[in-house]
């Protein structure tokens, strides 16, 4: 036992100095082409810390785990949902998502969903700051998904997905490096377990969910002269829902999230020097040609400060949901991602309203940091369920 003690408290020391050896002001995100699809577009998911990937499922799964759709009651949805984005810096950046599903049995289904980016009005510069022409950025993505109950309590999804980044409208300005719209294609593997438990006060719940998300092709906005990865991610979720009677039940939440991108500063760039930093970044042309099967594997195990880096790499997020009747809802969160990648820290709260066939979340963003944009970010989502809703009309026949 005596060894033991010593041996963990050894770890704990390296540990300790391990983290103590990145340098205050170290600083090395992952940068990723269209990183708009990460943003989490529902109010509901957002109001718990931007985590959706193990929550309950409900219409807006299809951005973070399709496969929950499987264990929906109604045999089909839709839903929409308006950001204004970073409205702390501008005033015409919004993103807007709809999303739907449909299940024709018990066990099976098909989704999708379409959402759009919209960066408002750009002026568009030369290299030596010269105004070229006005543009209107945009990015939009289209995907499709089929879940299906391997049993249960198990349910998996698959989704194919089609993104598009437009920066110059299409606009190529003599004398300068052209610029096209980029595109890619990837794909979604989605798992999700959710386990009932009797309980003294009824019946809970233990969720846990799975996603791989974007896996697939880079983009390229000069035609293959350089390529940047998109944002394919790893999630990892679990919650529990805790009835305290008929009517009360509160749901707790945690999801890790890690981008499977390569960083530009590696251990594989070519003449890498753990001691020399100027050997650190990667040549845009290894960049370039480093292929995206390759990067997701290379990407937990490339940052110039080992392991320790690789965990900074980590978001973790953490969420309450506090439920009445089914039918109005109370949310917190809280997001954290390390300075050293992208400090995005904030709390979140939200509130949701659902009456028989319609539900209306609305999501409010505080920032920790004081010149984080994304502080007052507020998100509006309402949804309907088209089950209900051709009840209701054949009711009233």
């Amino acid at each position: 036992m005596k060894k033991l003690f010593l041996s963990i408290s050894a770890m704990l020391t390296l540990a300790t100095a391990a983290w103590a050896a990145i340098p205050t002001d170290y600083i090395n995100p992952i940068i990723t082409a269209m990183p708009s699809v990460t943003i989490a577009p529902d109010a509901r998911a957002a109001g718990m810390g931007d985590l959706g990937v193990a929550t309950d499922p409900d219409l807006n799964s299809q951005h973070w785990n399709a496969a929950k759709y499987a264990f929906m009651d109604s045999h089909g949805g839709i839903t929409a949902s308006y950001t204004p984005w970073l409205r702390k810096l501008v005033g015409d950046i919004d993103l807007a998502h709809i999303a739907g599903y449909y299940k024709w049995d018990d066990i099976q289904g098909v989704s999708g969903s379409f959402t759009y980016f919209s960066m408002g009005d750009v002026v568009m510069t030369g290299w030596d700051g010269t105004p070229l022409g006005n543009a209107r950025p945009n990015e939009w993505s289209l995907d499709v998904a089929y879940s299906r109950k391997l049993h249960d309590y198990v349910s998996m999804a698959v989704a194919m997905r089609f993104l598009y980044s437009d920066m110059t409208n299409g606009a190529n300005y003599a004398g300068q490096q052209e610029m096209h719209a980029a595109w890619a294609l990837a794909a979604d593997i989605d798992l999700f377990y959710k386990q009932p438990i009797d309980i003294p006060m009824g019946t809970s719940y233990f969720n846990l969910g799975f996603a791989l998300t974007n896996l697939g092709s880079k983009m390229s906005y000069n035609e293959g002269a350089s390529s940047n990865f998109i944002p394919a991610n790893m999630a990892l979720g679990v919650g529990y829902e805790l009835p305290f009677d008929n009517y009360n039940k509160l749901t707790f939440n945690l999801q890790i999230d890690k981008l499977l991108v390569p960083s530009r500063y590696s251990r594989f760039a070519q003449g890498f020097d753990a001691d020399d930093s100027s050997t650190w970044q990667m040549s845009q042309d290894a960049y370039t040609e480093l292929n995206p099967v390759k990067g997701w594997f290379q990407s937990f195990g490339d940052a110039p400060y080992g392991a320790l880096e690789e965990f900074k790499e980590v978001r973790w997020s953490a969420g309450l949901e506090y439920t009445y009747n089914r039918q109005f809802f109370a949310r917190a969160g809280y997001s954290h991602e390390d300075f050293i990648k992208s400090n995005r820290n904030y709390v979140t709260l939200g509130a949701g309203f659902h009456l028989s066939i319609v539900t209306l979340d609305v999501s409010y963003c505080i920032a920790l940091a004081a010149t984080n944009p994304l502080d007052q970010t507020m998100r509006f989502t309402l949804g309907f369920d088209l089950a209900g809703i051709k009840d209701l009309v054949n009711n009233r026949k």
